[in-house]
């Protein structure tokens, strides 16, 4: 299964659409076959999740997306889990173990705003504190 995973640094990133990185993981019988990190192409609505297909992915894991983000994957066949934080290396390994649960989406409608591409500042609250 081919998964993209919304990157801020090394930790899963809150806004998927404004987030400066992608980590693309395959990974098959509970073992990553490879992985790869890719720059976020740009936020346009309809954009990212058109260039996420076209690369094969089969799973998005974000923090939070916007409902029209959701609405273009579900179309896709492709399946989201929002309300995930953590470091990158951490819910890889809970996705190979089957352990990865999603929650409430961390976007809220113009939160993203000056994140990631254009960040000058985090709107959303740091788990850390």
């Amino acid at each position: 299964m081919r998964i993209a995973i919304s990157t801020d640094g090394s930790d899963v990133s809150a806004h998927f659409g404004r987030c400066p990185h992608f980590t693309i993981i395959d990974m098959e019988n509970g073992k990553v076959l490879t992985r790869e990190v890719l720059e976020n192409p740009g936020h346009a609505p309809g954009y990212i999740p058109e260039f996420l297909r076209e690369k094969g992915v089969e799973c998005v894991v974000a923090g939070g997306m916007g409902r029209r983000a959701e609405q273009l994957f579900d179309q896709a066949g492709i399946k989201i889990i929002v309300g995930v934080q953590g470091g990158i290396d951490e819910v890889i390994d809970k996705l190979l173990r089957g352990e990865l649960k999603g929650g409430r989406s961390l976007c809220e409608p113009g939160k993203g705003k000056g994140y990631g591409h254009e960040k000058t500042e985090r709107t959303h609250e740091d788990p850390e504190g």
